[in-house]
């Protein structure tokens, strides 16, 4: 009986270095690139660092929309355990991508460019938004945070459908000429809320039946 719990327990810590190769990874290039510039991040390194940072950012969040489907769709409800790590990863590499604007495009010149970017630009006003609704959820992702807030806990953390579509939506507008990355996530965050949508008008058909 304790042979799943002590799978799930030596999975996480594979699960969260998994996570960690892209930054590791880019760590490894900004290296080279100090090193020996122009070997690892093309002409303008800090768009590299930060679309990398970016991209990354969305697709873990994707991961983490896929856990529920995943769990429905494999019979497997014990991949819920990963999804709270999955999460915060996303998070991390979001606010790292955004503090990577902050330093590497914007200068931390608060009052010009930050606020002239977040208020005239629109796709870094979506995109300050999907970490913004990240934000509360990050922070009340505890067991704890939970248990306080009861129902309202899966009212707050719906939260993050809108951030992730704010997230793409952010690409979408940033992507220059070529759409097939905007494009294949769309896709799968149209099949991921199929899913659920699809899951919610099941459960109510099963709940009316059996009324």
């Amino acid at each position: 009986m304790a042979m799943p719990s002590v799978i799930v327990a030596s999975s996480k810590p594979l699960l969260f270095c998994l996570l960690a190769v892209p930054l590791v990874l880019l760590g490894v290039d900004v290296w080279r690139e100090i090193v020996a510039p122009g070997s690892a991040l093309g002409a303008d390194p800090g768009e590299a660092v930060v679309h990398h940072l970016g991209t990354w950012g969305l697709r873990i969040l994707l991961l983490t929309l896929a856990v529920s489907p995943a769990s429905r769709l494999f019979r497997r409800p014990r991949l819920i355990r990963f999804r709270r790590m999955i999460g915060l990863w996303a998070f991390a590499y979001l606010v790292l991508h955004f503090t990577a604007y902050l330093y590497l495009l914007a200068g931390f010149e608060l009052t010009n460019v930050i606020v002239r970017d977040i208020v005239k630009r629109p796709y870094i006003t979506v995109g300050f938004a999907a970490l913004l609704l990240l934000i509360p959820l990050a922070a009340t992702s505890t067991r704890g945070w939970q248990r306080r807030l009861g129902r309202r806990w899966r009212t707050l953390h719906r939260l993050v459908y809108p951030a992730a579509i704010a997230a793409w939506v952010h690409l979408l507008w940033l992507s220059k000429g070529g759409f097939m990355d905007p494009f294949v996530y769309g896709l799968v965050l149209l099949f991921l809320f199929g899913e659920r949508i699809a899951y919610s008008v099941r459960r109510r058909r099963a709940v009316a039946g059996d009324r």
